[in-house]
This record gives structure tokens, C-alpha cells and sequence, in this order.
């Protein structure tokens, strides 16, 4: 295990100050925790911005400290702000940020509104930093389910190209946000009171149940959004537009943080044991392998940390060739699957 990424410690903005930031989507659950980063991290800010929709405004949330009160987000929101944290959804982005870019702030969106346009580059840290280099002020931070997916893959790939994945994902409550994980709560309590429950944000019953993620899947293919974002956005991240990925992306009643199942083939044979003597000292990784108690990633343990928990590691037997192997990963969804990342992400900036 290694720090996710040295923190700034002494590091400053241009002309040798801290940067003015803004978070948009303040209130919601990666809003907070964008917040929560910036603080522990150490992260130099010489003013904080927090902004969200009209219903949200007024409202405070602590930051080293102090209370900072909640302004509704408008076309002047971004005056003097140096770099801008968005979570507030495509809309929003595809709307607000190009403004704000244009105006000279660094947009980080955490929505999937730009993460596939040839201008805008979609960084993992850990993996394609110096894709940073030539952004237009606008930097995407990538799908959930594929940082905790592909983060622990990259330094296999580095040493022992990674042809094909086949990833499933067990996808928690707290990728649909605030809501989800307040109907995930209420509807087991009314499972287990014998009550009927109606859901509202989800498209199904959540307590004692789990269903294909609920985004529209394409006709064409089979594939639903969140799959294909798993794909597409590996192929780029990795820079490798041949990989064969198949994604099959699955709600589970969890409160917060994912877990995937991947099974990868690599160019060259490898071992269970090779893997994990990269992954020992790969940044941003944790290995849980303890086969004797049985004891692997749980989200339970990745929920509340930075660092992806990768366990089961293990041949895929069904390759003779010796050259697939598969395991089991948990990484918290609210962190370095949306606000660790793009905070991470902020750091390189200055």
C-alpha cells in the first residue's frame, strides 16, 4: 500500500498564492466529500465557493472551521475563481462550465457531459497525468465504477500488456447519489417493519434486491449507459482504442462503495503471484488477500478511505494459456471514485 498521491504540502498557485475554488453541488453526497478532501488533504485554498441550486442556498457547511454559507449558482458565480469542482450533474456542466472555462476558471466535472470529446482529457492520477497537458480549462474525472475498475490494472498493463477485461460491477447506493442512499435506508427499514415501500428515485424495490444499473441501454448493442462509459473510458484512459472490454454493471442494496469482479488476459503469461508483486507497491492500491480467514475486499472496508482493495487474485482456468487472471475489488465510490480523484486531480494544477 502507498499514498494515493503526495499531498501538495507547499505548493501554491500562480504568482505564489493559494487558488480561489469553487464546488458546485456542494450539498449533494460528492459535493461534501469534494469538500472533506480539500480539508484533509491540506489542499491551499485562499477562498472557498460552495454553490448549488436555488433550494440549497443558505445553507452552511464546515470547513476548517468555519461555517461557509451555501450562494446559488449563477453566470457570476465563477468572478475570481481559480478552479472550479463540479458534481452537479450533466446538465448543469454542459451548461455552466464552458462559461466558467471561458472565463479563465479550470473546470474538474465529475458528470460524464465531457469525458469522450477528443478535447477534453479524462484523468486517473495514478495512471495518465500527463494528460493534463494542453487542457482547454475543462478536465473530466471519469466513471466511478472505471477508476476502481482500472486503477489497480494500469501498472499490470505497464508491465504485461492488458488485451481483453471482462468486469462486472456491483454498484452501491451512493453512485445515484444523496437520494439513493436515503431510499436504500427507508426502504429496508420498511422490508423489515412488513411495510410497503414505493420507490421513488430508483426504477425498482432496493431492500433485499438487486437489478441491472438503471440507465437507458442502447437497442443496438445490449449494453446500457453505465457499461458502455466502463469501455469507452477505459479504452481512453489507457490509450489503447484495441482493448476488448465487456462491462455488465449491477445495483446492490450497499450504502457506499463498489466492487468489481475482473477477469483480465495479458499479452504474456502471468502469475497470481507476479500480480501481486506489482500491486505491492502500485499508489492507490491495497492488497486483501488473506485466502487462510477468507477475508477479501468488502465494501464495508473500502467505505470511509482512499485506497482500492484488490483480493481473490487468482488463474482464470479457463484460459490453458496461462495468460488470464481474475480478482475482486472494492474501492469507495464517494472518494477516489468521484471526489479523492478530482481533488487529486486539482493538486496536479498546481
Amino acid at each position: 500500500m502507498t499514498d494515493v498521491l503526495e499531498r501538495p504540502a507547499g505548493k501554491v498557485w500562480r504568482g505564489g498564492r493559494a487558488p480561489n475554488v469553487a464546488v458546485v453541488g456542494a450539498t449533494g453526497a460528492v459535493g461534501v466529500e469534494l469538500i472533506g478532501c480539500l480539508e484533509t488533504r491540506g489542499f491551499p485554498v485562499a477562498n472557498l465557493k460552495l454553490l448549488a441550486s436555488e433550494r440549497s442556498a443558505g445553507k452552511t457547511l464546515p470547513f476548517k472551521g468555519k461555517d461557509i454559507t451555501v450562494e446559488a449558482l449563477s453566470p457570476s458565480s465563477f468572478d475570481g475563481v481559480d478552479i472550479a469542482l463540479f458534481s452537479a450533474g450533466g446538465a448543469t456542466s454542459r451548461k455552466v462550465a464552458p462559461e466558467a472555462a471561458k472565463a479563465g476558471t479550470i473546470v474538474i466535472d465529475n458528470s460524464s457531459a465531457f469525458r469522450m470529446r477528443d478535447d477534453v482529457p479524462l484523468v486517473i492520477p495514478e495512471i495518465n497525468a500527463g494528460a493534463l497537458k494542453g487542457h482547454h480549462n475543462i478536465i473530466a474525472n471519469p466513471n466511478c465504477s472505471a477508476i476502481v475498475s482500472i486503477t489497480p490494472l494500469w501498472p499490470i498493463h505497464q508491465k504485461n500488456r492488458v488485451k481483453r477485461m471482462i468486469v462486472s460491477t456491483y454498484q452501491a447506493a451512493s453512485g445515484a447519489g444523496a437520494a439513493a442512499m436515503a431510499e436504500l435506508e427507508e426502504s429496508t427499514r420498511a422490508y423489515l417493519e412488513g411495510k410497503a415501500f414505493e420507490p421513488k428515485v430508483l426504477p425498482h424495490p432496493y431492500a433485499f434486491n438487486l437489478f441491472s444499473h438503471n440507465t437507458a441501454i442502447d437497442p443496438a448493442t445490449g449494453y446500457n449507459d453505465e457499461e458502455t462509459k466502463v469501455m469507452g473510458e477505459t479504452r481512453k484512459i489507457f490509450g489503447d482504442a484495441e482493448m476488448r472490454i465487456n462491462a455488465t454493471c449491477i445495483r446492490v442494496p450497499v450504502l457506499r462503495a463498489h466492487a468489481v469482479s475482473l477477469t483480465f488476459e495479458c499479452e504474456n503469461p502471468i502469475s497470481p503471484d507476479e500480480v501481486r508483486e506489482i500491486l505491492k507497491t502500485a499508489p492507490g492500491v491495497k492488497i486483501v488477500d488473506d485466502v487462510a480467514n477468507n477475508y477479501f475486499p468488502m465494501p464495508r472496508d473500502a467505505s470511509g478511505q482512499g485506497d482500492i482493495l484488490v483480493g481473490r487474485i487468482r488463474r482464470d482456468l479457463s484460459d490453458p494459456s496461462g495468460r488470464s487472471i481474475s480478482w475482486f475489488a472494492a474501492g469507495d465510490q464517494l472518494l477516489k471514485g468521484a471526489a479523492l480523484n478530482a481533488v487529486q486531480i486539482a493538486e496536479l494544477l498546481l
